[in-house]
């Protein structure tokens, strides 16, 4: 499993948190004489279909040398919905009145100023044109990651000009997108069967329409004969027992193998929290072939290693929530096809 700690620091020798020059007062470095830009990648963990790679894009000019006019980031291969370019410049507030609002706001604080318009993106090109005079700012660039990205990589190039006709680029990348398929927060429901090969849940009667694809079974029940059952994941192939009161319809009897783990986190699943990250090596270099048929007493923030019978998919469950009163589990899955 892979562990991401750590803060981002920008250190650069432009002063690229100030968003325009009549809100803040900026000073380009002494001798620099045109447009510089840089960027960092703010996002960490593995890159996985439907979460964002983002980037802070910064650029400046001296004030005597005109404005920025506009900027452009092109990706390798078209985001999917939702991938923008923001049109405001943020800076970190020392605390106090922010100037652009007259608010007042604690200290640390990230405050965005309005400096383009709204971006605009068209096909694998995202822009901001500027619409306030602006010799200096950090624009934030979030990519979603499209199911075409799946498996490849992906580079970016981001590009700024300026009113006197000066221009220049910057080159992110190449960055690698996993094979792994994720699906978050599913709700599963007393006695209702879930399949790991299409994240679906499905009740008694579809279970019976489909009963190759029924992985798991979830249930809930109370404490009983010395047992503390609770919230369980049962293969549909597990003894008896571990189905108490459950009558499975006909067919649904695949052998799922399962692994309680109880200190596993993935900052994915967990909607960021947590420094840990489940990624393709991990689901591909896990061995659960001598695992039992069921997982029991599953709480809050615990998780689960899966396998499928056919041996096809191998999984990492988080379990988001448990309820007691509703009889109901919440789970998020990162799941990899074993090629």
């Amino acid at each position: 499993m892979r562990i991401k700690y750590g803060s981002l620091l920008l250190l650069l020798g432009l002063v690229f948190v100030f968003a325009a020059c009549d809100d803040e007062d900026y000073n380009v470095p002494e001798g620099v004489r045109n447009l510089t830009n840089d960027c960092i990648k703010r996002s960490l963990g593995p890159n996985v279909v439907g979460n964002e790679i983002a980037f802070a894009y910064a650029m400046a000019l001296p004030p005597d040398l005109g404005n920025l006019s506009s900027v452009r980031v092109e990706a390798s291969i078209a985001g999917a919905s939702g991938t923008y370019l923001e049109h405001r410049s943020f800076y970190t507030h020392n605390g106090g009145i922010v100037p652009s609002t007259g608010e007042v706001r604690e200290g640390g604080a990230d405050i965005g100023i309005v400096v383009g318009a709204p971006s605009v993106t068209n096909g694998k090109v995202t822009e901001v044109t500027f619409v306030k005079d602006t010799c200096a700012a950090t624009l934030r660039y979030y990519y979603v990651i499209p199911e075409t990205a799946k498996g490849q990589s992906v580079t970016f190039q981001f590009s700024a000009t300026a009113s006197n006709g000066q221009s220049v680029s910057y080159n992110m990348g190449p960055y690698e997108v996993g094979k792994i398929e994720m699906k978050r927060e599913i709700v599963l429901t007393n006695n209702s069967y879930f399949s790991i090969s299409d994240f679906e849940v499905y009740d008694e009667t579809q279970a019976a329409a489909n009963p190759d694809k029924i992985d798991l079974v979830y249930l809930y029940r109370t404490p009983f004969a010395g047992i503390n059952f609770g919230h369980a994941l049962v293969s549909p192939g597990a003894d008896s027992e571990f189905l108490p009161g459950v009558t499975l319809p006909q067919g649904v009897n695949n052998q799922t193998y399962i692994r309680k783990d109880s200190g596993s986190r993935d900052q994915h699943l967990a909607r960021d929290r947590y420094g840990i990250f489940v990624d393709d090596v991990d689901l591909y270099e896990i061995d659960l072939s001598t695992q039992p048929f069921y997982s029991i007493g599953l709480q809050n923030e615990s998780g689960a290693w899966i396998e499928t019978a056919d041996g096809k998919y191998r999984a990492y469950l988080y379990v988001n929530l448990v309820d007691n009163a509703a009889g109901t589990m919440t789970v998020s899955v990162k799941r990899l096809l074993i090629e």
